[in-house]
C-alpha cells in the first residue's frame, strides 16, 4: 500500500468530523500525534482546546452559548506512564482508568459503544501510543453502528508495532458530510509524515481542514530518545 498525502485527503473531504493521526517522523526521531475536531452546529463549533496537565480538554468558547455538553466537553488526550491516549470522547477516561487496572486498550473499549446521537450514531475513535526504550508502537480503534443500525456495535482494533519511519495511520469519524452522517469505513488510512517541525506540520493539517467546519487541532511530537513531549494547539475561536 502506498502512503497517501494527508493534505490532499483532508482537502478533498468537507467534513471528516473528528480525526486521529498516529505515526513516526521520517527521521525516526519522533512519535507524531494529531487530533482535530470539526462542527456543523453552533454548539459543536463553540469549543476550544485547552491544556490540562500533560493532556488537553475541550472547553466552551462562549459559556453563554453552551447547550448540551454531554458529547462535546471531554478530555481528548491523557497520559498514563509511557502511554499517550487520544480519543474523540469521554472514553479517554475509560481507557485511562481500566488500563491503570491492568486491562488492555481493547478490553477497556469493550465497555463502550458508539455515541447515542441518533441518527448519526457517531463512531468512537480512539488511539494509543506507547514508547519504551526509544521504540514505539501504537493502536487505533473504532466502535460504530452496523451501517446506522444501533442494535449492533461493531468493534475494530488495529495495532502497529515498530512503525515505518515517515508513515502514520489516520482514522476519522465520518466518510464525508451527509444527513445522517456516514460512519468511517475500512481500516485506517496509511499517510505520509515528513520531517516538518511541529509548527509546520500543524499548520499543514490546519490549512487542509475545511475553513467553515474546522474548530480545533492538537499536535504532539514525542522525542523517542528522551520521551520529551512538545505540543501545539490551534483554535479557530480566539
Amino acid at each position: 500500500m502506498t502512503p497517501i498525502s494527508i493534505e490532499k485527503d483532508l482537502c478533498s473531504n468537507v467534513y471528516p468530523g473528528r480525526g486521529i493521526l498516529l505515526g513516526k517522523s521520517a527521521d525516526g526521531k519522533n512519535a507524531v500525534i494529531a487530533y482535530f475536531i470539526m462542527g456543523r452546529s453552533e454548539n459543536s463549533r463553540n469549543r476550544v482546546f485547552v491544556e490540562d496537565g500533560d493532556g488537553i480538554r475541550t472547553q466552551a468558547f462562549d459559556e453563554s452559548k453552551l447547550e448540551d455538553p454531554s458529547l462535546i466537553i471531554y478530555a481528548p488526550v491523557r497520559v498514563l506512564g509511557n502511554k499517550t491516549i487520544v480519543t474523540n470522547g469521554d472514553q479517554t477516561n475509560t481507557i485511562y482508568h481500566l488500563m491503570n487496572q491492568q486491562q488492555t486498550f481493547e478490553q477497556s473499549l469493550r465497555t463502550r459503544e458508539f455515541e447515542p446521537d441518533a441518527p448519526n450514531y457517531t463512531p468512537r475513535i480512539s488511539g494509543i501510543v506507547k514508547i519504551t526504550d526509544g521504540e514505539m508502537n501504537y493502536a487505533l480503534s473504532i466502535l460504530k453502528s452496523a451501517d446506522g443500525n444501533p442494535d449492533c456495535c461493531q468493534r475494530f482494533t488495529f495495532t502497529y508495532s515498530n512503525p515505518v519511519n515517515g508513515t502514520g495511520h489516520f482514522i476519522h469519524t465520518y466518510m464525508t458530510d451527509g444527513n445522517p452522517l456516514p460512519s468511517f469505513e475500512g481500516e485506517p488510512k496509511l499517510v505520509e509524515i515528513g520531517n516538518d517541525d511541529i509548527d509546520a506540520f500543524a499548520d499543514k493539517l490546519w490549512n487542509s481542514l475545511n475553513k467553515d467546519n474546522k474548530v480545533s487541532l492538537f499536535v504532539r511530537y514525542i522525542d523517542l530518545a528522551s520521551g520529551k513531549a512538545t505540543s501545539k494547539i490551534i483554535n479557530k475561536n480566539k
